[in-house]
């Protein structure tokens, strides 16, 4: 069994990933609904989030974890792997390999919270390889996303305004696994011609070239705040069709 998590169901754009490389893997996945957005909270809070639910995940027998949450990838990550007895996969890195082969200028753009804009965790990686980087936290984009409002004009409308003003890129890395589900919205302002990258594919290909495909192909949902309606936006997504309630110390 694979654990993944996220602050809500941005992260379930990982788990589709993994499932269409690892069908026959139970994967048991928690958005912590309750405490998001994480983006908003500072480090070290999150990094604690994170490590309260990779405990939990750990007590459910897991034999790997999935931080499918740039967010707590950019501040906990290191401290996960140390405190995990199995392995730990986050999607920074990955977003970082597939926006370097697929740039043609070296222009890359990053959108993503404000804390793993903060962090510059996706800075540092571009410019040590020698890529310029423009980088722009979008606070609002993952509760349109959570609100079930993806497709909705609020979201071109938001989608606009933070790419307003931006440089000439030819690459967009969209730094929050909520993001890809507003990839029509963020195509249309960014321009035909940049390119966005998504690092569930990159990131799901990592752990499966990790990971033998067997199992149940069972997938358990979890959110810590209202079920109802984290399914509702998961089945928009044809995921979380039964999402049972969990309680962590310090949900609130």
């Amino acid at each position: 069994m694979i654990g993944v998590f996220d602050s809500g169901v941005g992260g379930l754009t990982v788990l589709q990933a993994l499932r269409k490389r690892l069908p026959q893997r139970e994967f048991l996945y928690v958005g912590d609904t309750a405490r998001a957005p994480y983006g908003r909270k500072p480090a070290a809070m999150v990094a604690g989030f994170a490590c309260e639910i990779a405990d939990y995940l750990c007590g459910r027998g897991v034999e790997a974890i999935v931080v499918a949450c740039n967010t707590a990838s950019a501040v906990a990550l290191p401290e996960l792997e140390r405190r995990c007895k199995v392995p730990v996969w986050g999607v920074v890195d990955a977003g970082v390999e597939a926006a370097t082969r697929m740039t043609r200028t070296g222009h890359i753009g990053v959108i993503a919270t404000r804390a793993t804009i903060a962090s510059a965790a996706y800075q540092r990686r571009l410019e040590a390889r020698g890529l310029r980087v423009w980088a722009r936290e979008c606070p609002m984009l993952v509760h349109l996303v959570e609100e079930g409002l993806a497709e909705s004009e609020e979201a071109d409308v938001l989608s606009r305004h933070y790419l307003s003003g931006r440089p000439e890129i030819d690459t967009l890395i969209l730094g929050c696994t909520h993001y890809p589900l507003l990839r029509a919205s963020l195509q249309r302002a960014a321009g035909g011609h940049v390119r966005l990258v998504d690092s569930a594919s990159v990131t799901a290909e990592r752990v499966a070239a990790a990971m033998t495909d067997e199992g149940n192909g069972r997938v358990t949902y979890y959110a810590t705040g209202d079920t109802k309606a984290f399914a509702h936006t998961a089945r928009m997504m044809g995921e979380g069709h039964a999402v049972h309630a969990i309680e962590l110390r310090d949900a609130a």
